[in-house]
């Protein structure tokens, strides 16, 4: 797995060791808090492998993928099946939005221009940071709304997290909890399970949707290098979970927004 590395547009070298080094350090950090670590995947991707900004999205999303995957059988132990489905009416609500913003938000990536893309990637850094911020170092409240309110509200949050979501190559987990949290008052350990039930179908139709773009040609193209990435993002991944607590979140929270922030400036300045 280890063996051989690729040169990128613009003189990056895709070293797969580099590439499974930098894929565990980046599933440690996410799974310490309980993500995937996606977020700050796609940085790399860019500034460090050399992916233009719509092939790190495409790769970014393959990985998202096989990490949500292999996440199901753990909160499936952690949270039963029954008490899962007994909320079944919270999934549909969201995925009857995130499922077209997921469509809508892939389309528009593949006819952004590259600049517009990286733009946009770095804005969505920084709203990643201000997710994590609020939902790790305070607190999340619950709203009490009326009921056709609420199914509104979960609508319009389900279209936008799907964009989000499509447009970063992410599961969107950061997003979904806190939301599912926000809007129907459920605990955050059910919230977390709740969101994988979203954002895999939320996945699945914006691969779908990059699939039929021509820069789909890059997982094919990069077949050793996204395996190994993936590999080591599922090995850091399960370790940061393992690790879960052991790390306050006073201390793991504000270094991981820092790495974002510095992340969006330089996704901003990419050329």
């Amino acid at each position: 797995m280890f063996e051989g590395e690729a040169r990128a547009a613009g003189g990056a070298v895709r070293s797969l060791p580099l590439a499974f080094t930098a894929g565990a350090a980046i599933g440690l950090l996410g799974g310490m808090i309980g993500l995937g670590g996606a977020e700050f995947r796609l940085p790399l991707l860019i500034a460090v492998f050399g992916f233009v900004a719509l092939q790190a999205v495409i790769v970014n999303k393959a990985m998202s993928l096989i990490v949500v995957l292999t996440a199901l059988p753990a909160r499936l132990l952690a949270v039963p099946f029954s008490e899962v489905a007994s909320h079944w009416d919270v999934v549909v609500n969201l995925l009857a939005g995130s499922l077209v913003g997921a469509w809508a938000g892939a389309t528009w990536a593949t006819r952004m221009r590259s600049a517009t893309l990286y733009k946009v990637l770095a804005a969505l850094l920084v709203l990643i940071a201000a997710a994590l911020t609020a939902t790790h170092l305070g607190p999340v409240g619950t709203l009490e709304l009326p009921s056709a309110v609420q199914m509104v509200a979960g609508l319009v949050a389900g279209v936008l997290i799907g964009i989000v979501a499509a447009l970063m190559g992410v599961a969107g987990g950061e997003l979904l909890i806190p939301t599912i949290v926000l809007l129907y008052g459920l605990d955050i350990k059910l919230a977390g399970s709740l969101s994988l039930a979203v954002s895999l179908p939320t996945m699945l139709v914006a691969f779908a949707r990059y699939s039929q773009d021509a820069s789909f040609q890059v997982l094919r193209d990069n077949r050793g290098f996204v395996l190994t990435m993936t590999v080591g993002s599922v090995v850091g991944t399960v370790l940061g979970g393992l690790l879960l607590g052991i790390v306050p979140g006073s201390v793991i929270v504000p270094l991981l927004v820092t790495l974002l922030l510095v992340s969006a400036l330089k996704v901003w300045r990419h050329q």
